[in-house]
């Protein structure tokens, strides 16, 4: 309490000269109003009147109530912008308009000229913005006085908002002198942004490099795709400086543009993709103060959900994890941004049934997202058992627990891998799918299912792998010249994930957009490019051959499963195949008695049977099996 007092009182003094300033330029306005009524005489005798004397008690209590209410002492002199003034000219006008009626029921208004209400609105408007202004440019000036033998020339890319944003954030005396701009728009070509010309176009970024000595390049255009964002890269790459770019608008602080949120171009630049517009109404009331549950929680793709949910307000979020060390860290940062939201951790493994029961009993979830889940492909070729205990009998204790628990929504997470399964990564996730679809007809709790491809930089990708071997100095392994896959951030799959989820009745499978597949050598060589090096002469690329288990391509939906659009652009409905319930059943409990006594040769077979389309070497019927039995 005391450290809480001490602040306020800590604030309050630091305002105390604006608060000041802009009392005494209240009288200040006032008496020069007179003076310029009466034609500047050395003191105007009206102004010497009870009356004048009275008024002026009263506008300058009405004009400190405006300065408090508009806030015009919050700001720093030294960083004063259109903001300050626009709120400024508020404080005056609203003064001035309450003043008038208290003047008339007090009969004050008869003893005053009626030119000097508006005078001093506009005498009071300079005076405080002309004290704002200089104390700006005295900072200003000082600055680029410090500063002027260590200022490094700056190319800006955009002349749109953020690049204009971005010049006056440079032009406030840091190290950097924006020398000019380059943008597409022939229509703003030769025109000036503070002061500050359109030099060309993007394909003349390295001919201004050289014909205006520039030292860097900054990218300013928040909402450029991934299509935009290789050609700028490429004609950057070709200059041989430095090049940095703002994020995209949803990483933006407040929208806040400034230098120093500007960073270095990434591959999630290049391979992202427009950006997600969802149906934020729909997604808030879906989560907002309700109970929420993710299994998975701590991993790549379960701690993005966790922290895109908690955003939204929910009652409260319950994680599920088996690593002590993920369930820590994501419980350290979401403690941290969201000290008042109920927060819940159990480091459970989804395989432990009484455990998983009991925590979704107490909890009583809304909605739970499953994203708990073994995806290393060739780990998993050798991991049978666990992949089947994990993927497959993980997500039926789940469910099972969630339709006891009358949960509302059940979302599972699954892969383009589970679609003509050519490893048991895949296969496993198919099942899953099978299972859920298939129970959702016979219970309330509805059942989704979500499908997408690579996100970059989750737990396992090529995007950590080629990021340790460049650090290492190379070479970056790829299996095949011609591999190829989707990719996508994992902030844009978390937030259709939840679209998904408020779109979804029960039963559908649905399908993300991936965009364009993109193939592995590019995505080395693009890295290698970010890094500062020549793929081939600095950094190798080198081809290893297919791993147990890898495609060249991935698909998003098996050629049965009839694709159909939903009402938001960047979601695909599939089909979902029925199978008959106690078979069903039947071959998930075979499955559950091949994992108890580690029969592998076993469960190959029962996935097979849950998955004919998979591609794999010939194997006996399942018939064989239940004939052992």
């Amino acid at each position: 309490m005391k450290r809480k007092v001490n602040l306020f009182i800590s604030k309050v003094i630091s305002k105390l000269p604006v608060l000041f300033f802009d009392t005494f330029a209240i009288p200040l306005a006032w008496s020069a109003a007179y003076w310029l009524r009466y034609n500047m005489q050395p003191f105007p005798k009206m102004l010497a009147t009870t009356h004048s004397f009275l008024a002026l008690s009263v506008l300058t209590a009405i004009q400190a109530a405006c300065y408090l209410y508009f806030r015009t002492y919050k700001g720093l002199w030294r960083f004063s912008s259109l903001n300050d003034v626009i709120r400024i000219i508020k404080a005056a006008l609203l003064a001035v308009m309450l003043v008038i009626p208290v003047f008339y029921w007090t009969s004050i208004l008869h003893h005053i000229p009626r030119s000097v209400l508006p005078l001093y609105c506009i005498i009071l408007t300079t005076i405080l913005c002309g004290g704002r202004l200089s104390v700006r440019l005295y900072w200003d000036r000082r600055s680029r006085g410090n500063h002027s033998k260590e200022v490094r020339r700056v190319l800006i890319v955009g002349a749109g908002l953020a690049g204009e944003s971005l010049v006056r954030d440079l032009k406030r005396g840091t190290y950097y002198q924006p020398v000019g701009f380059i943008d597409d728009n022939p229509s703003k070509r030769g025109l000036d942004l503070h002061g500050v010309p359109v030099l060309g176009a993007i394909h003349q970024i390295n001919e201004c490099v050289k014909t205006y000595a520039i030292d860097l390049i900054f990218i300013a255009i928040p909402s450029a795709g991934s299509a935009l964002m290789r050609r700028i890269v490429n004609y950057c790459e070709r200059s041989n400086i430095p090049f940095r770019t703002l994020p995209g608008l949803s990483a933006l602080a407040s929208g806040t543009i400034e230098v120093n949120a500007l960073r270095p171009v990434n591959i999630e630049d290049l391979l992202g993709r427009d950006e997600v517009r969802l149906q934020w109404d729909r997604v808030i009331a879906g989560v907002q103060d309700k109970c929420v549950l993710v299994t998975g929680g701590g991993g790549s793709i379960g701690s993005e959900l966790c922290r895109q949910i908690m955003a939204l307000k929910p009652r409260k979020l319950v994680i599920i994890e088996n690593s002590e060390f993920n369930l820590y860290r994501i419980e350290q940062e979401l403690q941290e941004r969201y000290p008042a939201i109920s927060l819940a951790l159990h480091l459970v493994s989804v395989t432990d049934e009484m455990a998983v029961t009991e925590v979704i009993q107490n909890a009583a979830p809304d909605i739970v997202f499953h994203a708990a889940a073994y995806k290393h492909v060739p780990l998993l070729e050798s991991q049978i058992r666990v992949a089947v205990l994990n993927n497959v009998l993980g997500t039926q204790i789940v469910a099972r627990a969630s339709v006891t628990a009358k949960v509302e929504k059940f979302i599972l997470i699954s892969s383009d891998k589970a679609v003509n399964p050519t490893n048991i990564m895949g296969t496993t996730k198919r099942v899953a799918e099978i299972y859920c679809q298939n129970l959702n007809k016979r219970v309330t709790t509805q059942f989704i299912t979500v499908r997408f491809g690579n996100v970059l930089g989750s737990a396992g990708s090529v995007v950590p792998l080629f990021q340790k071997q460049l650090k290492a100095g190379g070479p970056l392994t790829v299996t095949h010249p011609e591999m190829q896959r989707y990719f996508m951030t994992i902030p844009e799959a978390c937030q259709l994930i939840l679209q998904a989820m408020v779109n979804g009745t029960g039963g559908e499978i649905f399908v993300l957009d991936m965009g364009e597949p993109v193939k592995i050598n590019y995505l080395a060589e693009q890295m290698i490019r970010l890094a500062g090096k020549e793929p081939g002469k600095d950094i190798l690329i080198e081809y290893t051959g297919l791993r147990p288990g890898e495609k060249l391509f991935e698909e998003l939906f098996h050629e049965s499963e009839q694709l159909v659009s939903t009402e938001h652009e960047k979601l695909f409905k599939a089909q979902y195949r029925e199978l008959d319930w106690e078979e069903l059943t039947q071959t998930m409990r075979l499955l559950n008695t091949a994992c108890n006594t580690s029969q592998e040769h076993e469960l190959k077979i029962l996935l097979k049977s849950l998955v004919p389309e998979q591609v794999t070497s010939p194997l006996p019927l399942i018939e064989e099996i239940e004939d052992a039995d």
